[in-house]
């Protein structure tokens, strides 16, 4: 990996992080008369923790059965198959994205929201540019139904 694409990662993240942490801590914190968070009793905060987990399972099988695809001294590519690859090419994006939308849901905070945007514009196109790869590499034996990034859409 290059250092600058490190570099800038490291200060993306670095930077979101804090408006993310300032955002949560002191510009939309508790009522200083509450004893808790406010926010918590919102029904949307449950519904955006459950599709963040949901999304966290969906991107860790689908990097579990990336990671496994290859047996100890095996070389070459394989088409990934089981779980959300069934349905997208890019299972492990697609994973990604949806914990990133469940996440905003749960905070429903301006900042949060440009996040999941965000990862979606920026998974996306990676999603996209591996379906094209997958169907150019093993042509008719790649699975002619699988989407790209969106089940059943995209």
């Amino acid at each position: 990996m290059p250092l600058s694409i490190m570099l800038s990662a490291f200060v993306f993240f670095s930077c979101s992080g804090y408006i993310q942490g300032r955002h949560h801590t002191t510009l939309q914190c508790k009522d200083d008369d509450m004893a808790y968070d406010a926010r918590l009793l919102q029904p949307h905060f449950y519904i955006g923790v459950v599709i963040f987990v949901i999304g966290w399972c969906a991107n860790y099988h689908s990097d579990d059965i990336l990671r496994k695809l290859r047996k100890p001294g095996e070389t070459g590519y394989k088409i990934p198959r089981g779980g959300l690859f069934e349905y997208v090419s890019g299972a492990n994006f697609a994973g990604e994205a949806l914990e990133w939308i469940g996440f905003a849901i749960a905070a429903n905070t301006l900042p949060a929201m440009c996040f999941a945007v965000f990862t979606f514009c920026n998974v996306g196109p990676r999603a996209i540019a591996h379906h094209k790869w997958y169907k150019a590499k093993f042509n008719d034996e790649y699975p002619a139904k699988r989407a790209a990034f969106i089940p059943f859409i995209w």
